[in-house]
């Protein structure tokens, strides 16, 4: 039996079981008669997607280069907006004024032994007609610092903190050299970031083929993967402080704030940022001596890799226009029948570093398609119950701008408005991804299991957990997740316009994507085209009109409930593992760290010292203290019960003030004083981590005072999501009787 045939087969399995469940339940928040008629509309408005559609939107807006600033931005702006109107919607554009720095100068030069000057050109190629266009935005990392350096260069393998601790072993020092890192495991503003905080005075990325070229396969091209000269553009703010516009924390950046001097800003890093490819990457650590690397960071390059410094040195100069740029948001709006004051928010951004014909465009283009769907559904009579808002960001690229810079300016609003903000970003063929407010959980299933995958015909959520089943490493994991009939939603970090509203606000939220199959290296580079995209993404927009269905419906569905459909014992039942976790990870690191400091204090370590690096002996680590949990497991208790109750029935008749007090639940999991030393970042379970950027911590506070054995803020940080929980339990008890 095939792996693909095995794999259809569990697939229909686990849909014909998710489907036997589902029997006799009406939809979440409907009654038996408006779930069939709301299922009517959802069949209609799917009649009404089209894949050629989807497909003509990708190829038309991803046409030339439309980078924030830039003529043609403002012209995919304008467009939008006319499709908008066109498709019956009350639309406008709405504007700010942001910081928005692009390159002056940029030299990269091996100066010793010998000299190269790197090329930071990617060429123009013949199989891909827009990647010869004028208007590209040259290779570099937004908000890196102004610099002219000239040092020794260090390898710190993917530059993240457990690389600078073996760095500091093997007795090396980045204090006053130059870095190169590898692009990977963690988001690339952290690379620098640590590179800063360890005394590196300027920092190179770049994208090693073992990750990201021809180990995988067959490079652009010829096949999907990244070619020689293809360099990750991107933004490398430290955006786990706080995103938008780095002069306005937490305040919009209109034509009139008050803004912060560039040089003070505390999300903008000193050191000059360059990313490369592994083209010009070569010649830099080809001349690297030193110590050789060890096996875990060795690339694909054909040497061997040495850590440095040594002989080698490099100059990197690089200078920005630190201009403010117009930030062209357009929010398109159908006004609910019964409740308008009640918001049900959409939206993905159209700005690019280059064409971005799959990152945004594939994602934008469903949903156009979606706004178009309903639009002819409005002209045909229909009305929603709350009222749908489908925004397209600007400026989501250098640092969620247009969404960030949105809800700040209309904070009080949303808070009190704000429903449920659903987001998409790049798209392709494969499998669902699904992150967001665990109380929308249920929701989630309820719509995926009625969506089919376009290549399989078993549901999009049958075909995700198969994916798991098969996927997953351990005997024991495989038996847990073919146990399961309903596919867990992700915890949401950063990297996409979601973030202001779920982390700062909170606003319930999820973000949808497909993927998995789409694999490739064109990401942030000119190859991120339309002749990419149909050759190697989602060739027939098939999984366009699936993202466009699963967006779609969950917002039909939420606009349209009589009981909006939040589900909050699945929100319990995720915390307390939560929970579980710390408590976990607390009792393994403290017997780790015991063992650990036996063998450092009995001599033992020494035996395994790589004696060639001439590796320091580690030194024993403090003690873990006992860390007390229990206000947090009783206020879980607390959840425990006011959710089984709401899960019964036990609720209110008011169906109004219901579904207000339900909607404003997740606000009560924010903190006024924000996490530490980030206090824009106000949820309390969710956040990027502070040395993982984009992916997520979850119960951060605690978490990360853990992790970074902060033992004197650990109490304090327990109490601060102890009194989000019971904040989150007295509101739901508003609702239960």
């Amino acid at each position: 039996m095939t792996t693909t045939y095995f794999y259809r087969i569990l697939a229909l399995w686990l849909c014909t079981v998710g489907i036997a469940s589902a029997q006799n339940k009406p939809l979440l928040g409907f009654t038996e008669d408006d779930a069939k008629q709301h299922l009517e509309l959802e069949a209609r408005f799917d009649k009404k997607l089209s894949s050629r559609s989807i497909g003509e939107t990708i190829k038309t807006l991803s046409a030339q280069p439309h980078h924030l600033g830039s003529a043609r931005g403002r012209a995919v702006a304008e467009e939008i907006l006319q499709r908008f109107k066109s498709y019956g919607w009350d639309a406008e554009i709405v504007t700010y004024q942001v910081l928005f720095p692009t390159p002056k100068e940029r030299l990269l030069e091996l100066t010793a032994p010998g000299h190269y000057q790197a090329l930071l050109k990617e060429p123009a190629l013949k199989e891909d007609a827009t990647s010869g266009q004028e208007g590209q935005l040259p290779t570099y990392n937004c908000w890196s610092a102004d610099g002219d350096v000239n040092a020794e260069l260090v390898f710190v393998n993917y530059g993240l903190p457990d690389d600078y601790e073996y760095l500091e072993r093997a007795g090396v020092s980045v204090k006053g050299k130059i870095v190169i890192a590898k692009y990977g495991r963690s988001w690339r503003g952290i690379k620098p970031k640590v590179a800063q905080e360890h005394g590196a005075i300027g920092c190179i990325i770049y994208s090693d083929p073992k990750d990201d070229g021809y180990y995988n396969g067959d490079v652009y091209p010829k096949g999907a993967y990244k070619n020689e000269y293809g360099v990750q553009r991107g933004s490398v703010m430290d955006m786990v402080i706080y995103p938008g516009d780095p002069l306005t924390p937490g305040i919009a950046s209109t034509a009139a704030a008050k803004r912060l001097d560039r040089l003070q800003a505390p999300s903008l890093l000193k050191i000059p940022v360059l990313p490369i490819s592994y083209h010009d990457a070569e010649p830099l650590l080809r001349s690297l001596d030193g110590p050789v690397a060890p096996e875990a960071w060795r690339g694909a390059l054909p040497f061997t890799y040495h850590i440095g410094p040594g002989k080698a040195k490099v100059h990197l100069k690089l200078a920005f226009n630190w201009q403010t740029k117009p930030c062209y948001d357009v929010i398109a709006k159908i006004k609910g029948s019964e409740y308008p004051d009640q918001w049900v928010i959409r939206g993905n951004h159209h700005d690019a570093w280059v064409n971005g014909a799959s990152d945004p465009i594939s994602g934008l283009a469903a949903l156009l398609e979606e706004a178009k769907s309903i639009g002819e559904l409005h002209k045909e009579g229909y009305r929603p119950r709350r009222t749908l808002v489908y925004c397209a960001w600007d400026g989501e690229e250098p640092s969620l701008l247009g969404s960030t810079e949105w809800a700040e300016d209309h904070a009080t609003e949303l808070q009190d408005k704000a429903v449920l903000y659903i987001n998409s970003d790049s798209n392709g063929r494969g499998f669902l991804e699904a992150k967001g407010s665990h109380a929308l959980e249920t929701l989630v299933n309820e719509v995926g299991s009625n969506i089919t995958d376009p290549q399989t015909g078993v549901s999009i959520i049958a075909r995700r957990l198969a994916r798991d089943v098969i996927t997953a490493p351990t005997t024991k994991l495989k038996k847990e997740k073919l146990a399961r009939q309903t596919l867990p939603l992700g915890a949401m970090g950063t990297g996409s316009d979601y973030s202001a509203f779920i982390q700062h606000l909170g606003v319930p939220s999820l973000d949808f994507g497909f993927g998995g199959e789409d694999d490739g290296g064109e990401y942030h580079s000119i190859y991120d085209s339309y002749d990419d995209y149909v050759r190697f993404k989602d060739p027939i927009f098939s999984y366009g009109v699936a993202l466009s269905q699963t967006a779609g419906h969950t917002a039909l569905r939420v606009a349209d409930a009589i009981i909006l459909p939040f589900d909050f014992r699945k929100l319990y039942e995720t915390v307390n593992r939560y929970a579980d976790e710390l408590v976990e990870m607390t009792n393994s690191l403290r017997e780790s760290t015991a063992i650990e400091n036996q063998l450092i204090t009995e001599n033992k370590y020494h035996l395994t010292l790589d004696t060639a690096l001439h590796l320091q002996p580690l030194v024993v680590r403090e003690i873990v203290p006992t860390v007390d949990f229990t206000p947090l497991q009783h206020a879980l208790k607390g959840l425990d019960t006011v959710t089984a109750a709401l899960s019964a029935g036990k609720t209110i008749a008011d169906k109004q003030q219901f579904n207000k007090l339900l909607y404003q639940a997740e606000q009560q999991l924010l903190s006024v004083e924000g996490l530490p030393s980030r206090a824009w970042y106000k949820h309390m379970l969710y956040a990027p981590g502070f040395y993982t950027g984009y992916g997520v911590k979850t119960v951060p506070g605690v978490r990360e005072a853990i992790e970074q054995r902060q033992w004197a803020n650990v109490p304090a940080q327990i109490t601060h999501v102890t009194d989000a929980i019971n904040r989150l339990t007295a509101q739901l008890k508003k609702g239960t009787i």
